[in-house]
This record gives structure tokens, sequence and C-alpha cells, in this order.
């Protein structure tokens, strides 16, 4: 039987490059999304990969969610992606207690519901590939993001926990950590501001959605299965560790 992908924030961006990408390598890949169902619907009816709504960032809707994929596909899931994420920017000087909130809870929380919905049924089967997304800006931080870099840092630390009581289980549990890649959200960015941004990459360009896909599908094959605890860069050296 194909293994099962949980792809959360799946249907847009980064991660419908990366569900894409994983239908691609064999897997049977559903997708969550949290707003937009004409955009869910769309992607869908393109790629057929078929759409959950709910908010990661609840824990009784991600163990209900989670039932419903199970019971609709006849197994459990193997492999979960955690990529749902939100940005309320302000300097923290002006920052309201539900901007802090509302991003720890997407994006940081979630990783708690998502994981613990899946895990048990993964340790009984001894495999499991938990990927999640962090960010550049969660190893290095940024201006007008402390709750953004907080959450993503947080992903880091969690991920080194789960990987070390997991890793006698066939699980493995790592990060990726993008820089500034090329989905439509960054492509909206002021030109001068992007042209800023881009001539401090190395490489001299944004990445690309695709990019992140790849390594995702990576860490989710059997080739990786030393890789466990890691928090791999994709950011054009735009910060090395």
């Amino acid at each position: 039987m194909e293994k099962i992908a949980l792809v959360t924030g799946g249907t847009r961006g980064i991660g419908a490059a990366i569900a894409k990408k994983l239908k691609e390598d064999g897997y049977t890949v559903v997708s969550s999304y949290v707003g937009n169902t004409e955009k869910a619907e769309e992607f869908s009816k393109n790629t057929g990969i078929k759409t959950y709504k709910f908010d990661a960032g609840y824990f009784e809707s991600c163990q209900k969610v989670v039932e419903e994929i199970e019971n609709d596909l006849g197994s459990s899931i193997d492999i979960v992606v955690n990529n749902a994420g939100i940005t309320r920017d302000k300097f923290f000087h002006k920052m309201a207690p539900e901007d802090w909130s509302a991003v720890i809870n997407t994006n940081l929380n979630s990783m708690f519901n998502i994981t613990r919905s899946v895990i048990e049924k993964m340790r009984a089967k001894k495999f499991g590939r938990i990927i999640s997304i962090g960010s550049i800006n969660g190893l290095k931080g940024q201006v007008g993001q402390s709750n953004y870099s907080a959450a993503k840092a947080g992903i880091i630390g969690f991920s080194k926990a789960v990987a070390l009581e997991n890793a006698n289980k066939g699980i493995t549990a790592n990060v990726i950590a993008p820089g500034y890649i090329a989905t439509d959200m960054v492509k909206k960015i002021d030109p001068k501001i992007l042209e800023t941004i881009v001539s401090q990459i190395p490489v001299g360009r944004l990445g690309e959605p695709d990019e992140i896909g790849s390594l995702v599908s990576y860490l989710a094959s059997d080739k990786a299965s030393f890789i466990t605890g890691a928090t791999l860069s994709i950011n054009g050296g735009q910060y090395m560790q």
C-alpha cells in the first residue's frame, strides 16, 4: 500500500509544491487548508490531491481530521509535513498580545497538535517521517518578527526532542529552514525592496518552491533514514550557521 503523506497549508506556495512533489514520488497525498476554499478546490482539480479544511492551531480539529483522513484512505498517516504558518509582523514594542498568540498558536502549537495526532500509530508501525518547515528567521531573527522568529526557533527544539524520543521506532524528525522563496506572497513585495533582499543572497536569486519540495522528498524517503534531529538550511547562502 502506498504511504500516506499529509501536508498542512498544502494548497498554495511552498506547501503546494511539496504536495505535488510527494505525489510525483508515488505517495498518497492529502493537503490541508484553513481559509481559501476556492483556491483549495482549484488546487484539487488541477492536481488530484484531496484537501481537508481545518485549523492546525486547534488540537481537537487536528485529531478529528486525522481520523477522517485515516478512515477515508484506510490506513494511518506515514509522513507529516508541518507547513502551516502565518505572519503578524510588528515591532515588538507595538505588538499586541493577540498578534503574538496567533502566530505562536498557528506556527508552533500546530507542531504538537498535528504530530501528537499521528505519532502513536507511527510508533506502532515503526515508521514515520515528521518534516517541519522552519525559516531562516528562526535561526537569525528578524526585525518586526519576534513572534514568527520565536515560533520558528521553537520548531527546531521541538523536532530535536521528538527525534530523540522516536529514533528507535523508525521515525525521523527534521526541520527545513528556507530563506526567501519565490512564492506569490514574496513576488508581491515592492520591487525595490525585493531587489535589496536579493542583493543579500550570495547566489543572487530567490529560491524556488520546487527546491523545497525536492528536499522534503529526500527527507521523506528511505535514503534519509539516518538523518534525524537536523535543521537543513536552504537559503542561497544568505545565513550560514
